[in-house]
């Protein structure tokens, strides 16, 4: 009962939630796996972290991605998230879901690719040898992005409320002065790559352009593909008479017009008493409604 109750939280979270369930899952899956079999974590991650050299890139290309997942300590997980948290929640709130998603992974590749052709064209980097691993680069392209769309909107740090393109402009300067003289160059190169993703983004989104519409519908391919049969019916097109036809749109109409009704009166519900107040059987379907809208 205890896992289903899991489960349930999980799937009914937010997706700014699920993804940092996901990341601590991974952070605490690899190290007990490590533990049990008596090895370094980094052998584990191996595959999954993304390299410098360009003939390592080309047996995993996987790793533009999955490095955003992996961490090194407790506290380079923590503070990710913690960012992560504040910032998706605000992009999720103002925007959707998918492009909160499509922020995370294409600020992690962009802030990947930066890191692999500074190290591998930059001369200063030519005796170096670097693995790159964190989702900072992801989280600073939602940062930028969102400091860009909505500069002047304000978020509570402790006591003090401060504003969008504040924390954003600190934090872009500090890289860049830190940059020269830090043991983590290749951290802070991703850092910049996903700055100026999320700044590119959010500009084009302003001019009506969004960049991210081909990787939006890239994740819709792939989400249709673990799909159920009862998720995705077969579709099945009859010839009728026109009567009939009417008969049959008029009574999808209804069968629509009471589930509305229903979904409302449960938001209505949770709107004067919360969500809390709901019961499991509500639950159930208002989550089941909006997987299938």
């Amino acid at each position: 009962m205890a896992s289903q109750s899991l489960t349930y939280k999980f799937k009914s979270a937010n997706l700014v939630v699920q993804l940092i369930v996901i990341n601590a899952i991974v952070f605490l899956g690899v190290r007990l796996i490590s533990f049990v079999i008596q090895t370094k974590p980094g052998v584990l991650t191996k595959w999954f972290v993304l390299p410098d050299a360009f003939s390592e890139l080309i047996i995993q290309p996987w790793a533009f991605f999955t490095y955003s997942f992996l961490h090194f300590d407790f506290f380079h997980l923590l503070f990710n998230m913690l960012w992560l948290h504040w910032f998706g929640q605000i992009v999720i709130n103002l925007f959707t879901p998918k492009r909160f998603l499509t922020l995370y992974l294409l600020g992690g590749l962009f802030g990947g690719l930066l890191f692999v052709f500074a190290y591998n064209l930059f001369p200063v980097f030519a005796n170096s040898e670097g693995y790159l691993i964190g989702a900072s680069g992801a989280v600073m392209a939602m940062m930028v992005f969102m400091a860009t769309s909505a500069p002047n909107t304000e978020i509570r740090l402790f006591r003090f409320n401060i504003k969008l393109w504040h924390i954003a402009t600190f934090f872009v300067v500090l890289d860049l002065v830190r940059l020269p003289t830090s043991g983590n160059a290749g951290g802070l190169l991703a850092h910049l790559g996903g700055s100026i993703f999320g700044y590119t983004y959010a500009r084009q989104l302003i001019k009506g352009n969004d960049i991210g519409i081909w990787f939006e519908k890239i994740m819709d391919a792939i989400a249709n593909l673990f799909k159920t049969r009862k998720a995705k019916p077969f579709k099945k097109v009859h010839r009728t008479k026109a009567t009939l036809s009417g008969l049959k749109r008029s009574k999808e109409k209804d069968t629509k017009s009471d589930h509305q009704k229903k979904v409302d009166t449960i938001l209505d519900k949770i709107g004067k008493s919360g969500y809390e107040s709901l019961t499991k059987s509500e639950k159930d379907y208002l989550f089941k409604s909006g997987k299938n809208d």
